[in-house]
């Protein structure tokens, strides 16, 4: 489940995960992305990872949607957890053209969002 936090940043969408992502969250996210941004405007996404039990297949196959139709507009993600398999996938994302990526522990929140806002 996503929920939508204050973020620190006009151009940074900030949102704590919790539970599984589902189809319905892919669905928020969009248009959270469309009615903030457009279709056309960069965004940074800090995400804060916590308590995750995974993801339905549903909700996974539409997140890779969502991430594919909004690729060009993402510059910065910064991901925020103690989970071992999001820091190595963190590393990965940046082999993504135009994105850049960078994991963060849970108690380098306000390093976070110094990287993001630079």
């Amino acid at each position: 489940m996503f929920k939508f936090l204050e973020s620190r940043d006009p151009a940074t969408i900030a949102l704590k995960v919790e539970g599984k992502v589902t189809e319905e969250d892919a669905l928020k996210m969009d248009q959270h992305v469309k009615e903030t941004f457009g279709d056309d405007t960069p965004f940074n996404m800090l995400a804060i990872f916590d308590k995750l039990d995974g993801s339905s297949l549903k909700g996974l196959t539409k997140g890779t949607k969502f991430d594919a139709k909004r690729w060009d507009q993402f510059r910065k993600f910064a991901i925020i957890s103690d989970k071992k398999w999001l820091e190595v996938s963190t590393k990965v994302g940046n082999y993504l053209p135009g994105v850049t990526a960078e994991h963060f522990d849970s108690s380098q929140l306000e390093q976070a969002w110094d990287w993001i806002k630079q």
